[in-house]
C-alpha cells in the first residue's frame, strides 16, 4: 500500500519565552500544539483559522522551514526530521511554498527570469544559460505570463502577476506538494478569483497536490477536498469539505461558518455570536481551548474533549453533544 504524501503526527511547536538579564526560559508560546493530518497524492487539504490559530506555523514547521518541537513528519514514508541536509535538499525540489505577500517574498534586485531559473542551476536541472531561458518561458506560459517578461524587475508587475511568478517558481521543480500560505488574501477580490483557478489549472496538468492555509472559508471551499479546522494551535475538527461545510459539529467551526455572508436577505443563517478575542497561545484554557469563547460552555469543558467521530472521516474534539444546539 502507497504511503500518503505528507503523514504529520502529534506535531508541537512551541517558542520559548525569556525574561530578565540573564534571559532565562520562562514559559512557551504553544504555536501548533500536537496536530495530525496526512495529505494523499492529488489531494487539497485546507487549513483555516482566526489569526493566530497556529496555521501558517504548522504549514512551515511540517517542511521544516522552522524546526519543530516534537512530533513526526513522514514525506513519502521518509522521516522528515531525522534527515540530514543532503537528504532534505533531495526533498525540497518536491516540496515548494507560495507565500502570502508575493512582492516581499520576490528579490527587489532579481529580474523575474533570474529569480524563477536559480533554483533550476542550484538543483542542475538544467545545464546551460539557453536551456534554463526556454525552461523559464515555459514556466511563465503555464502561469499566464508571456516569456517576454522575464527580464522585468517584480515592481514593474501587479500583485496579481507578482503572485503568479511566485507560484511559477514554485513550479519549476516539478513538485509534488505546494504549500499555499494564505496565498490569495493579499489580492483583490477578482484577481484572488484568477489565481484560484490557476491553481485548480495547475493541480490538473501537473498532479500537484496542495496544504491550502487560509482565513476565508469561501477559498477553503472552492478549491479543498479535506478541511482541518484550527483553533490556538489545536485541530478543533476535520473532515471532508462538503461533509464539514454542510454539517458543522464544532461550536467554532460553526461560528467560522456564521461569519460568512449570506448570499439573500431572506437566507437564514445559524449565527453563534463570540465573546472577546482569541486567547494567547502562552497560556492556553485548560481543556477545551475555545471554551473562553464558546457560548454552550459548561463546566466539564474544562476537561481534555474526546475525538468523536461523525462518520465518513468526519471528525471533531468536544465534550458536548452539539446536535443538541442546532
Amino acid at each position: 500500500m502507497p504511503h500518503p504524501l505528507l503523514t504529520v503526527k502529534e506535531l508541537k511547536k512551541y517558542f520559548p519565552v525569556s525574561k530578565g538579564v540573564l534571559r532565562r526560559k520562562v514559559a512557551d508560546i504553544k504555536a501548533v500544539d500536537g496536530v495530525s493530518f496526512s495529505v494523499e497524492e492529488g489531494e487539497v487539504v485546507g487549513i483555516v483559522g482566526e489569526s493566530g490559530s497556529g496555521k501558517s506555523t504548522l504549514g512551515r514547521a511540517a517542511i521544516r522551514l522552522i524546526e519543530p518541537t516534537s512530533g513526526e513528519v513522514k514525506y513519502r514514508g521518509d522521516d522528515l526530521l531525522t534527515m540530514d541536509h543532503q537528504a532534505l535538499n533531495c526533498v525540497r525540489r518536491e516540496v515548494q511554498m507560495v507565500f502570502q505577500d508575493p512582492y516581499a517574498s520576490l528579490n527587489p534586485r532579481r529580474s523575474v527570469g533570474d529569480s524563477i531559473g536559480e533554483a533550476l542551476t542550484y538543483h542542475r536541472i538544467v545545464k546551460s544559460h539557453q536551456k534554463k531561458v526556454e525552461r523559464v518561458g515555459e514556466i511563465l506560459e503555464l502561469v499566464g505570463l508571456s516569456p517576454e517578461v522575464m527580464k522585468r524587475y517584480p515592481h514593474e508587475f501587479s500583485g496579481g502577476q507578482q503572485q503568479r511568478i511566485c507560484i511559477g517558481r514554485a513550479i519549476a521543480m516539478d513538485p509534488k506538494l505546494v504549500i499555499c500560505d494564505e496565498a490569495v488574501s493579499a489580492l483583490d477580490i477578482s484577481v484572488q478569483a484568477q489565481i484560484l483557478n490557476l491553481f485548480v489549472e495547475l493541480k490538473k496538468k501537473l498532479g500537484l497536490s496542495y496544504l491550502f492555509i487560509s482565513h476565508d472559508l469561501s477559498v477553503i471551499r472552492y478549491v479543498c477536498d479535506h478541511v482541518i479546522v484550527m483553533y490556538l494551535g489545536k485541530v478543533m475538527e476535520s473532515g471532508r469539505t462538503e461533509e464539514l461545510f454542510s454539517n458543522p459539529k464544532h461550536p467554532y467551526t460553526r461560528a467560522l461558518l456564521s461569519a460568512v455572508p449570506v448570499s439573500h436577505p431572506d437566507e437564514k443563517h445559524n449565527r453563534i455570536k463570540l465573546v472577546g478575542e482569541i486567547p494567547t497561545a502562552m497560556s492556553p484554557p485548560s481543556g477545551c481551548p475555545f471554551r473562553t469563547r464558546c457560548p454552550y460552555a459548561r463546566k466539564e469543558c474544562s476537561q481534555v474533549p474526546p475525538l468523536k467521530v461523525a462518520g465518513n472521516g468526519h471528525t471533531y474534539q468536544c465534550i458536548l453533544d452539539t446536535d443538541r444546539y442546532n
